[in-house]
């Protein structure tokens, strides 16, 4: 409790960064509750197609007249689940690999690294592109895509950290008491490497939210839900005569983005030692 205690601490300290958690707040909850408060259903057609904001739709309608107030707050639930889901599965593959890599060496390393830039030399989003244009577009296969782009930058990271920790004096240690390379690996370096670690899946969170929404926009979109980037690419084509209709999702990703990034940025400041005594 006392670390917990001097963590937040650190923390509110930085006050972009409980900025960011207040609006990352409201959108979370907009995705969870908003549904509920606001009980239509986005791909309803319910008025005139383009129609600018008024009292019955208060941010206007789409080009086939659905609500884009419904439409926003279901494609939060649908953003914030490939973002996170996507970050969680980069992090427990690229964290298994880069663990592996980093604990062993010698020739796994070679042989891990090596396959972890080759991944690094395609480009992400052409890479993700290509994967979800090959299998149907669905959310599963676009969460999937987006993991599989993201985990070499953690396997990276993950690497470097048991590489620095595997040669100290407790891990010594933990092998003289006899104890497996697995126990070593997760109970003793694991928490040690786990800050950075955090840090970078946090912001990969934006980072998967920003390339879904590409996906989306180019096409590549499960047709049987409402995303930000989905809302983005229906209104492209009236962009000059109804520019709502993607700058309300545009500018909803925006600020979703920066709120995730600063507290990214927030997580980094308190977890990291060396800026403690700032």
């Amino acid at each position: 409790m006392p670390a917990f205690l001097d963590f937040a601490r650190r923390f509110g300290r930085n006050w972009t960064a409980v900025a960011g958690c207040v609006i990352l707040a409201a959108v979370v909850f907009g995705a969870l509750f908003g549904p509920a408060i606001y009980p239509i259903d986005p791909f309803d057609m319910l008025g005139r197609p383009a129609q600018p904001p008024s009292a019955q739709f208060p941010l206007g309608t789409d080009v086939s007249g659905r609500d884009i107030l419904a439409g926003l707050l279901h494609g939060a639930r649908v953003s914030l689940f490939v973002g996170i889901v996507a970050s969680l599965g980069a992090t427990i593959v690229g964290g298994a690999v880069g663990a592996v890599a980093g604990y062993v060496g010698g020739w796994v390393d070679d042989l891990l690294m090596r396959v972890v830039d080759f991944f690094l030399t395609i480009p992400s989003f052409v890479l993700a592109v290509v994967i979800v244009a090959i299998f149907t577009p669905t959310i599963g296969t676009i969460t999937a895509s987006i993991a599989v782009v993201s985990w070499p930058s953690v396997a990276r990271l993950v690497r470097g950290e048991f590489v620095a920790q595997r040669s100290r004096e407790y891990v010594q240690a933990c092998r003289g008491l006899g104890m497996s390379a697995p126990e070593i690996m997760i109970v003793q370096i694991l928490p040690n490497a786990l800050a950075p670690i955090v840090v970078v899946s946090s912001l990969m969170v934006a980072t998967a939210i920003l390339t879904e929404a590409g996906l989306s926009f180019l096409g590549l979109s499960d047709p049987d839900v409402i995303s930000w980037g989905y809302m983005i690419g229906v209104g492209r084509s009236v962009l000059r005569d109804a520019w709502w209709m993607a700058a309300i999702p545009g500018v909803t990703i925006m600020i979703t983005v920066l709120a995730i990034n600063l507290v990214g940025e927030g997580l980094n400041d308190a977890l990291n030692p060396r800026l403690r005594q700032r």
